[in-house]
């Protein structure tokens, strides 16, 4: 079977050191090479955040995303593994590829109506550099809500 692409994110105890992250991301990386699988990113930017509710008494947790492609039954053993794992507070694997290939048939749905259109009416299917409507400036000097806060 094919490699699907998979979101992993997890969710360590607000104390977390880099070191730490850096452990358990080795953990997870020498399971997904054991079970023929690939790392595609390792995210850490989204660092320290309050959680929604409190989980294992802890009110914040430190967020970290890989992106993995890989088989189901490697991802059945990464969330066996989470599972067990003391750091991790909370996880959750999400299956990417199927909204990215629906993306890709919309965009390429649209971008087919599009140009059978431009060539009903006399035109080339494709948009030519300098062609449509200019950019609307009168948006740029709209100051109405300016200094108003949501």
């Amino acid at each position: 079977m094919a490699d699907r692409q998979y979101e992993l994110v997890y969710i360590l105890p607000p104390d977390t050191t880099e070191q730490q992250i850096a452990e358990v991301h080795t953990q997870l990386e020498q399971i997904v090479v054991r079970l023929h699988g690939q790392i595609e990113k390792h995210d850490t930017t989204w660092g320290r955040r309050k959680l929604a509710y409190e989980i294992a008494h802890h009110k914040e947790g430190t967020y970290v995303l890989d992106v993995i492609n890989g088989s189901g039954e490697l991802m059945k053993e990464l969330d066996r593994r989470l599972r067990v794992m003391d750091q991790v507070i909370r996880h959750m694997i999400v299956r990417v590829d199927e909204e990215k290939k629906v993306i890709d048939r919309t965009r390429s749905k649209r971008q087919s109506e599009s140009e059978r259109r431009r060539v009903k009416r006399g035109l080339p299917p494709q948009r030519q550099p300098g062609e449509g409507r200019p950019a609307d400036t009168d948006d740029l000097e709209d100051d109405r809500f300016d200094g108003i806060e949501a």
